[in-house]
């Protein structure tokens, strides 16, 4: 893909966005439809489109890529659990969470998806959903102790872990790859359309999000450094470890983009759930995201 196909995507990107931003500004997306565009999204589109990414001949050599790609991404999550320990400790209690969690999620399921699938294809999509497993298990984990006081369930994290809608999908596509059994035709199709959907409507809901906050109130020192951290630091450490291991260029390229994406929009959601900085957190939420937009092509190119 050449530097121009990629700010071609980029744009579209953006101009889903915007649509986003538009049906929410004029309320046809009001915040209980926005509420059921999350659900279903996480539930049924995006699902469906991992099991779509599946849909291939199986190829031998998948098996040591997944695996690096799973090792890379846990390495990668530990990483940022120990930087959390110290690198916002002269924060407030209230900022430091947010910032804590933003570190370890990104917004990979929602905004990385689509960019892996329309750089790299179906193998980008597969790849990019081995290796956001490690970021959902943290989420469930790590990620909501810094919001919870006290001892996390943990009964109750490894259940929202392993049925976790988008890792049902992952078990389901691999078994499909693996065995090449063929989905009934009915079912196939029916798959492949509403994977189809993903783009679009998970942009619709970054858009949605976007459109909450006003532009004089993305100013924010916090929210800036973060952005470096999230969009330049971490994906440089994957490209390192990533070329360190030998995995193959778009694999290497799935690993750096999904880490390079911007702050999960999930960090306002448990900010404000759990009484802290729901506006901070949606300024590093809006902030990231906007400046990606800049990011996600560079990173594209210098990856190759």
């Amino acid at each position: 893909m050449s530097l121009g196909d990629l700010f071609t995507l980029q744009g579209t990107l953006f101009a889903m966005i915007l649509v986003g931003m538009f049906l929410r500004k004029r309320g046809i997306i009001d915040e209980s439809g926005k509420k059921c565009l999350t659900d279903l999204c996480v539930n049924v589109i995006i699902p469906c489109s991992i099991v779509k990414s599946c849909l291939v001949a199986f190829d031998p050599g998948l098996i040591r890529t997944g695996g690096l790609l799973l090792a890379v991404g846990f390495a990668l999550q530990l990483l940022c659990v120990v930087l959390n320990k110290f690198l916002y400790n002269r924060y407030g209690e209230q900022q430091k969470k947010v910032l804590q969690y933003c570190t370890l999620v990104s917004n990979g399921g929602f905004l990385g998806n689509p960019v892996a699938e329309g750089v790299y294809g179906d193998m980008g999509l597969l790849y990019a959903s081995l290796f956001l497993i490690p970021m959902r298990v943290v989420m469930w984990s790590m990620g909501t102790s810094y919001f919870v006081a006290g001892d996390t369930d943990k009964k109750k994290v490894i259940k929202n872990v392993l049925t976790h809608p988008c890792l049902v999908a992952v078990y389901i596509g691999l078994f499909l790859m693996f065995t090449q059994i063929p989905l009934p035709g009915v079912v196939e199709k029916a798959v492949r359309s509403i994977g189809g959907c993903n783009s679009a409507i998970t942009m619709f809901l970054v858009g949605t999000i976007l459109a909450e906050v006003k532009l004089r109130d993305l100013v924010d020192g916090t929210a800036l450094v973060y952005s470096v951290l999230r969009l330049g630091i971490l994906p440089l450490i994957a490209w390192g470890v990533s070329l360190a291991v030998g995995m193959e260029p778009v694999a290497t390229g799935v690993a750096v983009l999904m880490t390079g994406m911007p702050a999960g929009a999930t960090a306002a959601i448990f900010a404000a759930r759990y009484n802290s900085d729901a506006p901070f957190a949606a300024r590093c939420v809006v902030l990231s995201t906007l400046f990606s937009m800049l990011t996600i092509p560079l990173w594209c190119w210098v990856v190759g």
